[in-house]
């Protein structure tokens, strides 16, 4: 994986870069893996506008992805390695010996042609997805569950990965997460090994509004620049900085903490997140 840097042949092209997209193998997706996707400009069921700054965007189809991996012992051959308009890593698309094609969210390194698996008593390679009880201690996983079944909801972006850091005598596996929070999880929880695809993605830079607006992102406007009824920060002579930042509702941002401190799950946090 690589990015590339364009020459400032128009405005917009000045300081861009643009991912290289080298992994992947080809720009068209499988149909019979492609679910339509609705734009709902931030409006609700009644219409009302509840989320502020969506609306237009490119027009895109959903990639159904397989986040369970619950085909247990089937082994499934990398056949493309595709980008998805709807995350931030790449996609690939798997082949079973029966004829069954699932998406997958793609590890770094993963190749076409390779083949993955997941399962009890599978080794521990790029692209497998097995329990944290028969996981090595210090491997680097991602898509990982945080309930057995459930599907993986944790480290699914670019780039993201978490680390096993123990277990203990009992059902639970301590994992680092990439937030620098340290966390009890289940041993039957899945996670597949490696990092998450297209690292590089952080290193890409837009070069002008107009590509914010094709990816459905109005421009947002600065509370400091709001009036008073609009924004706890608004209002003020000239250019006031709009004392200490909050949220729309006044919630204090920047380190105020948020979380419930009766929260079921929090006996399970060893180590918070760092600010």
């Amino acid at each position: 994986m690589s990015v590339r840097k364009l020459k400032p042949i128009t405005p917009g092209q000045r300081g861009r870069v643009v991912n290289g997209n080298d992994a992947i193998t080809t720009d068209k997706p499988e149909k019979s893996l492609l679910a339509p996707k609705k734009r709902s400009g931030g409006r609700n069921n009644s219409g009302r506008m509840t989320s502020r700054y969506i609306g237009g965007g490119h027009k895109k189809r959903y990639r159904i992805i397989d986040f369970k991996r619950n085909r247990f012992d089937a082994a499934a051959e990398v056949k493309t390695i595709e980008y998805d308009p709807n995350r931030s890593a790449f996609i690939a698309l798997t082949q079973f010996a029966d004829g069954e094609k699932r998406y997958v969210i793609a590890q770094a390194g993963l190749k076409v042609g390779q083949e993955i698996v997941s399962g009890d008593k599978v080794q521990p390679e790029i692209g497998n997805a097995m329990p944290l009880a028969n996981i090595p201690l210090g491997t680097i996983i991602s898509c990982i569950e945080l309930h057995p079944g459930q599907g993986a909801t944790i480290a699914r972006s670019a780039g993201a990965f978490a680390q096993l850091m123990a277990r203990g005598d009992g059902k639970f596996a301590t994992i680092k997460l990439p937030s620098g929070e340290t966390r009890m999880i289940l041993t039957t929880c899945l996670a597949t090994i490696g990092t998450v695809s297209n690292s590089d993605h952080q290193l890409v830079v837009s070069g002008k509004a107009g590509r914010s607006r094709w990816l459905g992102r109005r421009p947002r406007t600065r509370p400091v620049a709001m009036n008073p009824v609009d924004h706890p920060m608004g209002g003020g002579e000239g250019r006031a900085s709009g004392g200490h930042p909050r949220s729309r509702n006044g919630i204090p941002a920047k380190g105020y903490r948020t979380r419930n401190k009766n929260k079921a799950s929090n006996k399970y946090i060893i180590e918070r997140r760092k600010k």
